[in-house]
């Protein structure tokens, strides 16, 4: 799920002060402890190999975050694609795939074991 920061509904407007809200992104009900990451990622990066071996091939993990700069596509279990860019808030849930199409600086939320787990396997691959 993509939202553009002008499609957050402003819920409050103030003289110095606007609060702008999505609701319904995305649910975490039934996780633990969530990590907070910054990932600097350059143009062509794609994780297709690196999720080799990882059930379904796939991330597994929900992310929620924000893109400070770039452009990013998924690629879920489905085939479906959706792309961000700068300023656009996400919510990735399990079973994706990522390609980096503009070098990019994201801010992300996930659940901490799982992707702890995700991060894990991509280090070993990268290891041989």
């Amino acid at each position: 799920m993509r939202v553009a920061k002008d499609d957050v509904d402003v819920r409050m407007e103030i003289p110095g002060a606007v609060v702008r809200q999505r609701l319904d992104f995305g649910d975490v009900s039934g996780y633990d402890k969530i990590s907070g990451e910054y990932f600097t990622l350059s143009a062509g990066v794609d994780t297709t190999p690196l999720f080799e071996g990882l059930e379904g091939n796939v991330c597994n993990c929900p992310h929620w975050g924000f893109v400070l700069r770039g452009r990013i596509t998924t690629t879920d279990r489905e085939g479906r694609q959706e792309t961000v860019g700068t300023n656009d808030l996400f919510y990735w849930p399990p079973g994706h795939n990522v390609k980096v199409e503009d070098d990019a600086e994201i801010i992300m939320f996930s659940p901490q074991h799982e992707h702890s787990h995700v991060i894990d396997h991509m280090i070993r691959k990268t290891l041989g």
